[in-house]
């Protein structure tokens, strides 16, 4: 019998995968978003005067650096309330947005790069928006990092939860960044309204929109994984206790037989 057919404190071992309705709405989404984002990304948004067709690139650049922005909120709204309530639920979707972040930070980095060796003529450059989001990059990988070394399950949460709280202050220097020093990155051309043409601008939020959703499934799934495994790691805490009190009580037993 597996894991879906066993109790542990009350509740079913096992957590569903992304089905059922909410499953069907989040993958018709994707079927629908994906394909028409690259139609739009290629075909359907004109090339920029200036750049060409290498700018079509800060599309899904533009998508994940602002979803890895939303991980690593998550990651402080999660970290705050396992805080508050002692509630590991909090903790798997901290962990679970912060192992997205950094991926998301890291294709961020890549698809800049990418950019800027077209644009700016060099891979690399200690610009400081890039660099304000590299060390972004650092810190979450810090925060993952240090979640293994720490063997105390309730310490491990407390103090990553502390981390990830403190770490987010880069967030605001990263997005700051552009207006508080000097800076060869873009400004933000969403939020001030300029920079794009109406089938720029669509483009950008249909990709967005496209990556949003595919942010979400991931992010449930990586949330049911860690609740699975954390479930897994009481189920082998209560058989080896239950083990323990087993042996304690048959010894007195044993030791009377001998008598």
């Amino acid at each position: 019998m597996g894991l879906a057919g066993l109790t542990l404190r009350g509740r079913q071992i096992g957590w569903p995968v992304l089905c059922g309705w909410r499953g069907l709405i989040a993958y018709t989404a994707l079927l629908g978003l994906i394909p028409a984002a690259l139609y739009m990304i290629f075909l359907f948004a004109p090339p920029d005067q200036v750049q060409r067709d290498i700018y079509r690139i800060l599309y899904g650049h533009v998508s994940v650096a602002w979803l890895a922005f939303l991980a690593f909120g998550i990651v402080v709204i999660g970290s705050i309330m396992h805080l508050w309530r002692r509630d590991s639920r909090w903790d798997s979707a901290a962990v679970a947005a912060a192992e997205i972040g950094v991926l998301f930070t890291t294709l961020t980095l890549a698809t800049g790069t990418i950019w800027g060796r077209n644009v700016w003529g060099v891979w690399w450059t200690w610009d400081p928006r890039l660099t304000t989001t590299l060390v972004l990059w650092f810190i979450y990988v810090a925060y993952l990092v240090l979640r293994m070394y720490i063997d105390d399950v309730n310490l491990r949460r407390r103090v990553a939860a502390i981390f990830g709280i403190f770490g987010f202050v880069d967030v605001p220097i990263v997005w700051f960044s552009v207006q508080w020093w000097r800076s060869l990155h873009p400004v933000q051309t969403i939020t001030d309204g300029e920079g794009l043409s109406p089938k720029m601008l669509a483009t950008m939020l249909v990709t967005l929109a496209a990556f949003t959703v595919l942010f979400f499934v991931v992010l449930r799934q990586r949330y049911l994984l860690e609740r699975a495994s954390e479930e897994s790691e009481d189920l082998h805490a209560m058989v080896r206790n239950r083990f323990d009190d087993e042996q304690q009580a048959a010894a007195p037993s044993a030791t009377g037989a001998k008598t």
